[in-house]
């Protein structure tokens, strides 16, 4: 999976607008406009890197003439002090996106890298099982975080509310209290959009799946089920729809989450709650100019 710049260009240009809102009196106070640079980037603990393309696009969006060399790649899990990437041009330029650049490298490398280890956990449970996330995304940066969780090897979950249709408990309360069978709730969905659209419901309890396999649904959403009950609720659901579990999923509860059969774990945390990862920017002597910085 690449970025998609026709998504993340107005990002960046949002986020450039915030940061230089009249530019940068620091830097255009000392530094020659015509001094250029080498910078490079430097990974300060291990993990999975996410966003060297994003970086390369803040850079040259500040100044298109610069040049960027990648020596790794988005995915690649790395050690402390591993650099990414080197960075040639305008100084003024360089300064003025290094920032930027750095804030989108590390949430997107730490949301990355906290997906790997649940990925990972998962593993000693399920060979098969997918680790998928949810909608809990920073406001506005849902495709970038959601592009990291792949990065990390995990997959994703609906992107919005307009991909497919999922039942929760506040929609089931709702059906139920206008006198409304789950049943006949779902059969009318099923005619109002596309047959490329899937339905799926959450449940609480074992009792509601029989109803909810009745009416034809395509996956089951689990929440915060036991281990054990995990283990029922999948015996029950028999491979007739796609099991998910969900709710409470931690490192250390993922790998018996795994064993217990389901097809896929959802888990909020990976963007709502993923570390920055520690990304910085080192300045480099300069073949065209003979200067270095500290």
């Amino acid at each position: 999976m690449s970025l998609d710049f026709r998504l993340v260009d107005p990002l960046i240009r949002t986020a450039l607008d915030e940061d230089l809102p009249w530019g940068d009196v620091t830097t255009e106070s000392l530094i020659d406009p015509n001094q250029e640079n080498e910078l490079a980037i430097l990974l300060k603990q291990k993990g999975v890197i996410a966003g060297l393309s994003l970086m390369e696009r803040v850079f040259k969006t500040l100044d298109a003439s610069m040049s960027w060399n990648p020596l790794q790649q988005d995915g690649d899990y790395l050690e402390k002090g591993t650099i990414l990437a080197k960075v040639r041009g305008n100084a003024q330029a360089l300064l003025k996106a290094e920032r930027l650049a750095l804030n989108f490298a590390q949430r997107l490398s730490g949301i990355a890298t906290l997906t790997h280890q649940f990925v990972q956990a998962a593993r000693q449970g399920s060979d098969s099982v997918r680790v998928v996330d949810t909608r809990k995304t920073t406001p506005g940066l849902r495709y970038l975080e959601k592009y990291a969780v792949t990065m990390g090897g995990g997959f994703n979950h609906r992107y919005s509310l307009s991909d497919s249709i999922l039942i929760k408990d506040n929609h089931l309360a709702m059906i139920q209290s206008a006198g409304r069978s789950l049943s006949k709730a779902i059969l009318t969905a099923r005619q109002k959009v596309p047959h490329t659209i899937k339905i799926e419901v959450e449940v609480d309890r074992l009792d509601q799946i029989p109803e909810v396999l009745e009416a034809g649904v395509d996956a089951i959403l689990l929440d915060n089920m036991s281990n054990e009950e995990l283990i029922e609720a999948v015996a029950l659901i028999d491979g007739k729809a796609a099991a998910e579990a969900s709710g409470g999923v931690t490192l250390e509860r993922i790998a018996g989450i795994a064993a217990t059969g389901v097809d896929i774990i959802s888990v909020g945390a990976l963007t709502h709650s993923g570390p920055r990862s520690t990304v910085s920017g080192d300045s480099q002597r300069s073949a065209l100019a003979d200067f270095s910085m500290v």
